[in-house]
């Protein structure tokens, strides 16, 4: 898949945030380790539509630009078999946002954004984290072609996982969406969601959320 674009928004990005260094040789490696061979859901084009959401919902963020970074690591680092990966984003997110030379106070808010794609829960008044996690969970309130695409790659990604504990994993996270005061916080929704019940994710933390 042709990248040169989101490289182009990258290297904008960084720029826009103030970096003391060329942006262009770590977004190369931001987009390598998206391309990486045991993704299958979580890949470049998964990346793509998160940008494409953060930007549908930018104006209802209090920092966009803070949103865009962690939206480029929130699956930065993605192992199927680890339960610790949006850990480990936030942590390479502050190392190279660091290394960039952002401001402290906006690299700590990615890496809190980052490790908020664990629950995708943020807390009322947060509308940083509001567009960040809307956009991460945007497929799950799109077309029936959109969710089967969504779920068989996710199966195909977590192939290792016997069928019974892939499916009490599904059943796991779904319990836990729904248990959420909402699916999506954003007074606008990703576009094309629909404010319904969501369809019911793949996996549980142990294997790993959307």
């Amino acid at each position: 898949m042709p990248t040169e674009d989101l490289l182009t928004a990258w290297t904008a990005l960084l720029h826009r945030c103030g970096a003391a260094v060329d942006p262009e040789p770590y977004g190369r490696e931001l987009l390598r380790r998206w391309s990486e061979p045991q993704r299958r859901y979580h890949t470049v084009a998964h990346l793509r539509a998160v940008l494409r959401h953060v930007d549908e919902l930018a104006g209802h963020a209090a920092d966009p630009e803070a949103v865009r970074l962690a939206a480029w690591f929130h699956d930065a680092v993605h192992r199927p078999d680890r339960t610790e990966n949006e850990e480990r984003s936030a942590a390479l997110a502050v190392r190279a946002l660091t290394a960039a030379g952002l401001p402290a106070e906006r690299v700590a808010e990615v890496e809190r954004l980052v490790l908020l794609t664990v629950g995708h829960d943020p807390a009322p008044g947060d509308r940083n984290g509001e567009v960040l996690c809307d956009a991460d969970l945007a497929v799950l309130g799109g077309t029936p072609e959109a969710y089967a695409a969504y779920a068989a790659a996710v199966r195909e990604e977590y192939g290792f996982v016997p069928a019974p504990d892939f499916a009490a994993g599904r059943a796991a996270v779904l319990r836990h969406l729904l248990a959420l005061p909402g699916l999506y916080r954003t007074p606008a929704r990703p576009r094309a969601q629909r404010p319904a019940a969501p369809h019911a994710p793949p996996v549980s933390r142990a294997a790993r959320p959307p």
